[in-house]
């Protein structure tokens, strides 16, 4: 299939699957006319980028998720080096939790010392 399908079939811009393969995440295979050609893996392949970039993962967290299926693994979170990626992003969102839960924390004593003062004290 060519980039127009693929992008159709995956739900992508051609520009995002043309940085995709500029990123080296998608093969750059050529037909005998020079255009771009796709295969049914590559649907998944963009479909596993797309959803792992929804996750808030970066383009380059996706590579061993798309190298995991490349390799003929049923899912591109099969892998070792994509269950490293997991654990990281895992560790990345729980020190986010911990600093906006101390941020809430904070806001919360601001808010309580404020409604003080505007108060005279009464709550």
């Amino acid at each position: 299939m060519r980039i127009g399908e693929l992008a159709e079939r995956a739900g992508v811009s051609p520009r995002a699957l043309r940085h995709y393969e500029e990123l080296g995440l998608l093969p750059a295979r050529r037909a005998a006319n020079g255009y771009r050609a796709y295969g049914a893996e590559d649907v998944a392949a963009v479909a596993e980028i797309r959803a792992l970039v929804d996750l808030g993962m970066s383009l380059e967290e996706t590579r061993p998720f798309v190298e995991c299926l490349r390799a003929g693994h049923p899912s591109g979170g099969s892998c070792p080096d994509s269950i490293a990626v997991y654990r990281a992003k895992l560790a990345e969102v729980d020190a986010s939790l911990a600093r906006l839960q101390a941020i809430r924390a904070e806001l919360e004593g601001q808010l309580e010392q404020a409604r003080c003062q505007f108060t005279g004290g009464e709550t």
